[in-house]
């Protein structure tokens, strides 16, 4: 006997993971309020970054943010500075 890859018996009503339309709300970007390492001090590629949108912003930031903080000022840096999508 062999296993199928599409369907578990022990779960029959659920869909496999990637088929149907995305969930509403769903996406790759979670609130950095709801992070669960956000108060983790940020890390070397958010300093960097930050570094980089805080000259061309003609801004000063503190230097112990933390992850979270790191990634809003990112968002509000790249919004102003043009380099957001």
């Amino acid at each position: 006997m062999t296993e199928s890859n599409t369907h578990s018996n022990d779960e029959p009503d659920q869909e496999p993971l990637g088929a149907g339309a995305p969930a509403e709300g769903s996406g790759t970007r979670k609130d950095p309020d709801a992070w669960v390492t956000g108060d983790e001090p940020m890390t070397g590629a958010q300093r960097s970054y930050l570094d980089t949108l805080a000259r061309e912003a003609g801004e000063t930031l503190d230097p112990g943010m933390t992850k979270a903080e790191a990634s809003e000022h990112i968002d509000r840096l790249q919004d102003k500075t043009g380099r957001g999508s």
